[in-house]
């Protein structure tokens, strides 16, 4: 019997550097997929980012499309529409927007469905702090530098796809082993955002170096987080994931602020604070939580 320690993979993270990276490399992606619009447009982008991206998964989890049941694409479908949604509809926020107020607003789904239905006074507590902050950043205000009210309604629909997500996420899981859930309905999103992509002139836009940027986004946005969350997920609780997500609103502010120099006032880094803490709040508090994964 060798007393040689077991060989362990290169690539492998800590969890929680692991989650902290694939928060950094998601907002490091929209930032840069916040630069092609002025090429690509808002829905050529998430485009790129979501056919790209169902490439990459698909070409590693290789599902058999030809071999799903009916009830596989049942559970299916709706979860890949819901995430091409999703996606589209954020990026079509972050075209009006500051990527990290887009972030913070969008935030608001997976919150709201952590506290739904719940009775106690401590979740309570958690939903007034999260609306506290949207109100601090509400464009009913009006004035100078007021923020567009459809880029707010589109963050907010994109919060409520992202709730949606994870329910469906959650009838996806049971009916498909491991990635092939996520590699399919990337692909079922990528049917549901290319047609607007196209319409918005994609394919005459589209030059070699355009296409190296969005494979990019893809890699940033969703093949890499994906595989860092996976990782972290085999070892460290929900409840320890869904806090360090929390972190994704102020990671989105800087990564506005370095890579696209978006200025935030005192009112929305506060109000982004209270999503955040409301967020870890919920995620500490909660008895079972459903960690708010972004594809």
């Amino acid at each position: 019997m060798s007393g040689a320690p077991p060989v362990r993979p290169p690539w492998t993270l800590p969890p929680v550097p692991a989650v902290i990276l694939a928060v950094l490399s998601v907002q490091g992606g929209a930032a840069f997929a916040k630069e092609l619009f002025p090429v690509l447009g808002s829905a050529g982008t998430a485009g790129m980012r979501i056919g790209l991206s169902a490439i990459l998964l698909l070409a590693v989890f290789r599902p058999p499309l030809t071999r799903l049941t009916r009830a596989q694409w049942g559970a299916v479908i709706p979860y890949g529409v819901v995430l091409g949604t999703m996606n589209l509809t954020f990026y079509m926020a972050l075209q009006r927007i500051p990527l990290g107020l887009g972030v913070t607003l969008e935030f608001v789904g997976p919150l709201g469905l952590a506290v739904f239905g719940s009775r106690r006074a401590m979740d309570f507590l958690w939903a007034v702090l999260a609306a506290a902050g949207i109100a601090l950043i509400a464009p009913w205000r009006g004035g100078v530098g007021s923020l567009d009210v459809v880029g707010v309604l589109l963050a907010i629909f994109a919060g409520c796809c992202w709730a949606a997500y994870i329910v469906l996420g959650g009838r996806v899981s049971r009916v498909f082993p491991g990635g092939q859930s996520v590699a399919t309905g990337m692909l079922c999103a990528s049917l549901t955002v290319l047609p607007f992509s196209f319409a918005e002139g994609l394919a005459s836009r589209l030059t070699p170096a355009l296409f190296a940027a969005g494979l990019a986004v893809a890699l940033l946005s969703s093949a890499i987080p994906f595989t860092l969350e996976m990782m972290a997920l085999r070892v460290l609780p929900s409840r320890t994931f869904g806090i360090l997500m929390s972190l994704e609103p102020a990671a989105a502010a800087l990564s506005g602020l370095v890579f696209l120099r978006e200025q935030l006032s005192v009112m929305q880094w506060l109000a982004l604070v209270c999503v955040s803490a409301a967020s870890a709040g919920a995620a500490l508090t909660a008895r079972r939580v459903s960690p708010p994964v972004e594809a």
